[in-house]
């Protein structure tokens, strides 16, 4: 279930990217270059952070394809995207607990510590988004109110608690996944937000 979520998600992010790419007025080499980023960027820095080779992708070719030839196609689909915004919110929210879930999964196999195993999750949940929005030069929207990293951190928490009460993987898995979904789809439903820290007062 995982494996065809996470290619949903993968394209789905990867179309984000390039949209964000096309807000910028990027070239088409740009804009694969951000879908890719986007789509797999996450699960790329927690491979280097943990020391896991091969890199998932380098393992799985069609992954490339996929990602980039998703970006390219929203080059031409980009004036009808718009009536696809609920659509990509919920797919975007399977793909952060999927990612989130994969992440802990391989941190696991690879016997890291409970706190190194959140991380990992989160960080591949979330960083494809940060790479993007910094590559667009942009504040990245998951600093930004958004009760996004929050879900990643949950997921995370909640799978390794059942883990650790002796609960079976695939159950496990399976309410994990729909918990998190649940959180993420419900604070984008009613605008959950964190609170923010502005500061502007010069010390000159």
């Amino acid at each position: 279930m995982l494996t065809f979520i996470y290619l949903v998600a993968i394209t789905a992010e990867a179309m984000s990217g390039a949209l964000a790419a096309g807000r910028r007025s990027m070239d088409i080499f740009g804009v694969a270059v951000v879908a890719f980023v986007t789509a797999l960027g996450g699960g790329t820095v927690r491979d280097l952070i943990l020391g896991h080779y091969p890199i998932g992708w380098t393992q799985h070719p069609p992954y490339i394809y996929l990602v980039i030839g998703a970006g390219l196609l929203t080059i031409v689909v980009a004036p009808y995207m718009h009536r696809l915004k609920r659509t990509f919110l919920v797919l975007d929210a399977l793909g952060l607990v999927a990612f989130s879930l994969i992440g802990c999964d391989v941190a696991l196999q690879m016997n890291y510590p409970v706190a190194v195993v959140i991380m990992a999750g989160m960080i591949t949940g979330i960083f494809g988004g940060i790479l993007r929005d910094v590559l667009c030069a942009q504040v990245p929207v998951v600093f930004q109110r958004e009760i996004y990293a929050i879900v990643s951190l949950a997921v995370c928490g909640l799978f390794l608690s059942l883990r650790a009460l002796g609960v079976d993987q695939e159950i496990n898995t399976v309410i994990s996944f729909a918990a998190g979904l649940s959180l993420r789809l419900a604070a984008i439903y009613f605008s959950w937000s964190l609170p923010t820290f502005a500061y502007d007062r010069r010390w000159d």
